[in-house]
């Protein structure tokens, strides 16, 4: 609760509040590594003794800093660990005027196994997770790190263990092996298999590792590559397409197509990120021209902001973004250049 808040002529103002001992600790983080990330990120003053916290600085930052330790105690006083990345992360959301609650965000349980809860960390991840719940084709398309993949894994789980859904189909194009896999070693598990393991590794971070060969066994869970779905109409399914930009426009046609009746499709992809051959477009980019704007499908738009990686993960992003960007004007300024000059010559 706050004590007081005072403010001189100077225009400083000085905030008290005293925190509940049972939260100060899961507030401040071991080490006081949560407080060091907040002196980081806010303006503010803050100084600790004890369970109190006193904020001093110009009232506006004050105000923040009032916020978003609100917001941080309610997160706490949830069950949630707060760690310097989820600091972060509510700082963001704290101050880029969305209005949104971070502890609304960052208290949503998406499924928990082993005292490990999955949860959105940001406020484009709620709304990831959230149109997944309203759509029934959801596209995620965003860097690497964002918790696309990882998310659409734990609701497909959710869905499942709720019985919403029979099955759980997971896919993505081999496209690095030209979808052929023939002349790779080994039975056909063997060649798929090193396309196919990060689907394996989420799920084994979401389940039981003893029941996913049964459920696999019996069909409930199924991990396939997408030339595999060709021909099929996939019924109460909650169907996941990972890697989605390396797909060509008639995979993609021919994979939501797919769609049956009582299923919801999630698609994933980076469209930076594509690795189709001879300069192909990529059939995540198509469907994002002519699907945009009908019912009940939905993009949802993940950026560096979302990175829940290793803090880096976020600056190589935004580096190799503002390197492309800089590639892509310099040879549009060189089509211009050579454009102009046969012209000039003829003048």
């Amino acid at each position: 609760m706050t004590d007081a808040i005072t403010a001189g002529r100077d225009q400083r103002a000085e905030s008290s509040m005293e925190v509940s001992p049972d939260v100060v600790v899961g507030l401040l983080g071991t080490g006081d590594r949560n407080l060091r990330a907040l002196e980081e990120l806010l303006t503010a003053d803050i100084h600790v003794r004890g369970n109190r916290v006193t904020l001093t600085g110009a009232p506006a930052d004050v105000a923040l800093a009032e916020r978003v330790l609100a917001e941080l105690i309610s997160i706490v006083r949830h069950g949630t660990t707060l760690t310097p990345d989820l600091v972060r992360h509510s700082v963001t959301m704290m101050s880029d005027g969305s209005g949104a609650s971070p502890a609304d965000v960052l208290s949503l349980d998406i499924i928990s196994r082993r005292g490990k809860t999955i949860r959105p960390k940001t406020l484009n991840q709620k709304r990831y997770v959230d149109a997944i719940d309203t759509n029934t084709i959801v596209f995620g398309m965003g860097p690497a790190g964002t918790g696309k993949t990882y998310l659409a894994m734990a609701k497909a789980v959710q869905a499942l263990q709720a019985k919403s859904v029979n099955r759980i189909i997971l896919t993505r194009p081999a496209v690095e092996a030209g979808e052929r896999l023939g002349f790779l070693p080994g039975t056909l598990n063997d060649k798929i298999d090193p396309y196919l393991r990060p689907l394996h590794d989420a799920l084994h971070d979401m389940m039981d590792p003893d029941a996913i060969p049964k459920l696999m066994a019996a069909g409930v869970i199924e991990v396939a590559p997408l030339a595999y779905m060709r021909g099929r109409t996939l019924n109460d399914a909650f169907i996941i397409l990972d890697e989605a930009q390396n797909t060509t426009g008639e995979q993609m046609k021919m994979f939501l197509t797919r769609l049956g009746f009582g299923s919801k499709v999630v698609v994933t992809g980076d469209v930076t990120q594509v690795d189709l051959p001879g300069g192909a477009e990529s059939g995540l980019r198509t469907a994002a021209r002519i699907l945009d704007g009908i019912d009940d499908i939905h993009f949802a738009t993940l950026t560096s902001s979302d990175v829940v990686r290793h803090r880096l993960v976020a600056d190589i992003v935004d580096a190799y973004g503002r390197f492309e960007e800089s590639q892509d004007i310099a040879r549009g300024g060189n089509r211009a250049a050579r454009r102009a000059g046969p012209a000039g010559r003829r003048s």
